[in-house]
């Protein structure tokens, strides 16, 4: 490690000396998510990354996941071909915040470990998505753990005059990869904008590379629907309404057929539904500069079936989680150096969950417990305040939140509740560099999932617990920006120590249906430590250069031994060339080998024995507009390597090529 780092440290300062004078070719993103206010890369004390649309298309990442591949601090998991789980500074799970435009994602029922709830976030409506790495309960709340994941949906804007324009794209993949088809429609007026589109994909099962071949199955099909309308009521008022669905079908378990001697597993359908309506509010009054009041539903349909080869009971489990959330902000000025965020947030999450036992020889059907207690129930209630300081070259974040739950689950009301704060400072070296230090405290409440879960979970019978307290992290940042003409680039170096971590544990000599059984408590402690680099450099106006890396070492001292998970030092690097109406990208995606595993990673069939092998895998991408039609190209994995993501139930895809084509009207 010291090693990477020192030469690291010669890398960038040959950089620094070459980019100095030179015009302005890189612009700096604008991000929210943070700090819950508007602020410039270089000048928010905190570890942040944004993926804007351009570079979305750019590398044509098939699902909302795979968009993550490749950004600093995360590592993307594949339990399935139809999942993806996002890692942020070696948290995967509950224990990191998925957000839509400001309204969470994760309820009750979300589990830890690597899941597919990402998925279900059609990337073709997404403008940009954010990422905030090592900070975010005193922003967002509970699971703010290793960081926060916000995506911001496609936003129509409006226009002096009435105009209709929208656009059809499709993209296909070789093997029979995938078959995909969007159509999008926009209406815009100086006071009235609206935007409707709707995806069709057909994903064949995913080839693995050069000894893998063919992984069945792990094709599935999915359909999303989404319409967004915004209405300038006034000088003052912005409503905007928006609803957006996903549903999934037939989404095979691909490790669990292939090792676990399952004839099917399968999550058909796997559905989200979100509707929200929010009140933006402008005003001259210092207290109340900003207002906006948002009230959301969501809906998320699960539906597990399972066949074991030797059984002659087919089994069905249904979960459904209906969400209402209501939550209001205010910006105020109290000094033209002094801002702040203050707000109060409500989210109600109702389970329903049921489970059926089907006999293949006579078709009876017995109604089960489902894997959650039906009709359970969790109130989650936050106030919070952030204040942001800019004093000279100094900038300060502060702020505190205040969050209270109630969790009904079988016959048991359960009340946890958390005070986090954070606490940041930057200053600004010169106009083009700052450094920063940061101290946050996060937490995970315990939901439905750590409490009430009851039934076989993997090779465990698993029992509800009831006294379960929040997980909590204490994350210590250093930081180093620089933002010139031509290169931008962060370090960040991290500690990160977990007290009460949720764990299950085996219930000596207890056993149900032949599966021993196990039982959720606070007691372990961990820590992780890490650095993060990223930057971009442009060599000319037609030649960028951008790499970024990670690592990270886990370690649980309770059972003096490494953390499960732990991600491998890993990152990519990428090569862009410009030419007029045309642009080529050569892609390199990287992890080394983990062989730091603890006792939970040696008993999961889909490690390796001994670990995970390292890897290194090349994309070429081309861009062109012909016709008035803008085609996008590649070649993935060109050399077509056998290589799995650490943790995953399925190997990465295979030398593949791909076509899109958008036809803009």
């Amino acid at each position: 490690m010291k090693k990477i780092v020192f030469t690291l440290i010669l890398f960038v300062g040959s950089l620094l000396s070459y980019a100095q004078n030179d015009s302005a070719i890189l612009l700096q993103d604008v991000m929210v998510t943070a700090t819950r206010n508007k602020q410039t890369n270089l000048l928010s004390p905190y570890s942040v990354s944004k993926l804007s649309m351009q570079g979305l298309q750019q590398f044509q990442p098939r699902t909302s996941p795979e968009a993550l591949t490749g950004t600093a601090g995360v590592f993307v998991q594949k339990t399935n071909h139809g999942g993806g789980s996002p890692f942020v500074r070696s948290l995967t799970g509950n224990q990191n915040l998925l957000m839509i435009d400001g309204i969470r994602l994760n309820n009750a029922t979300y589990r830890y470990g690597p899941n597919q709830y990402f998925n279900t976030i059609d990337l073709f409506s997404v403008g940009s998505i954010e990422i905030a790495r090592g900070t975010g309960s005193v922003q967002y709340g509970s699971d703010a753990m290793g960081g926060v994941i916000q995506v911001f949906t496609k936003d129509p804007g409006f226009s002096e005059k009435a105009k209709w324009f929208g656009n059809i794209t499709g993209r296909v993949l070789s093997n029979e990869a995938e078959y995909t088809g969007r159509a999008e429609l926009v209406y815009s007026t100086a006071k009235t904008a609206l935007q409707v589109g709707y995806t069709s994909r057909k994903f064949g099962d995913l080839p693995g590379g050069d000894t893998t071949g063919i992984q069945h199955p792990s094709g599935y099909k999915e359909n999303a629907f989404d319409i967004k309308f915004k209405w300038q009521l006034n000088n003052q008022w912005l409503l905007t309404a928006a609803h957006q669905q996903l549903q999934q079908n037939n989404v095979p378990l691909y490790h669990r057929v292939a090792l676990e001697n399952f004839a099917y597993y399968q999550f058909d359908p796997q559905q989200r539904q979100l509707s929200y309506i929010r009140m933006e509010g402008k005003f001259a009054d210092p207290i109340f500069s900003k207002i906006s009041f948002t009230a959301s539903s969501q809906l998320n349909k699960e539906r597990r079936t399972y066949l074991r080869v030797g059984n002659s009971n087919r089994f069905v489990e249904d979960d459904k989680v209906k969400t209402i959330g209501i939550t209001a902000d205010i910006f105020s000025t109290f000094h033209t150096n002094w801002t702040a965020n203050t707000g109060v947030e409500f989210y109600n999450d109702a389970v329903n969950s049921s489970k059926q036992q089907i006999s293949t020889i006579t078709g009876n059907i017995s109604n089960q417990r489902g894997l959650y207690p039906n009709n359970a129930s969790m109130q989650n209630f936050s106030l919070y305040s952030l204040h942001h300081l800019a004093l000279g070259k100094f900038t300060v974040e502060a702020g505190v939140r205040y969050n209270a739950l109630q969790i009904e689950v079988d016959t048991a009301i359960v009340k946890p509740s958390s005070l986090v704060f954070n606490a940041a400072l930057l200053y600004q070296i010169s106009k083009t560099q700052s450094v920063y230090a940061s101290y946050s405290t996060g937490y995970r409440a315990p939901n439905i999932d750590d409490m009430g879960t009851l039934g076989l979970v993997d090779f465990r019978y698993e029992v509800p617990a009831y006294g379960l307290k929040p997980e909590k992290t204490f994350n210590t940042e250093l930081g180093y920006k620089i933002h010139t003409k031509k290169l931008q680039m962060s370090m960040a170096f991290y500690y990160m120590h977990l007290t009460n971590i949720i764990n299950r544990i085996q219930l000596v000599g207890q056993q149900v249906g032949g599966y021993n059984v196990y039982i959720k408590e606070n007691n372990q402690e961990s820590f992780i430590k890490g650095f993060e680099y990223d930057f971009q450099i442009a060599l000319t106006k037609k030649l960028l250069i951008s790499s970024n890396g990670a690592y990270s070492f886990g370690q649980n001292t309770t059972r003096a031994e490494p953390m499960r998970r732990i991600p491998p030092f890993n990152g990519r690097t990428f090569i862009q060339w410009t030419q007029p109406n045309i642009q080529y990208s050569l892609e390199y995606m990287y992890a080394t080998s983990q062989n730091r595993l603890a006792q939970g990673d040696k008993d999961d069939n889909r490690i390796p024995k001994g670990g995970t092998p390292g890897f290194g895998i090349f994309h070429f991408h081309v861009s062109t507009k012909l016709l008035g039609v803008q085609f996008r190209t590649g070649l993935t994995n060109i050399f077509n390597a056998d290589y799995r993501m650490h943790g995953s139930g399925i190997n990465g895809m295979g030398r593949n090529l791909y076509i899109s084509a958008q036809f803009r009207f």
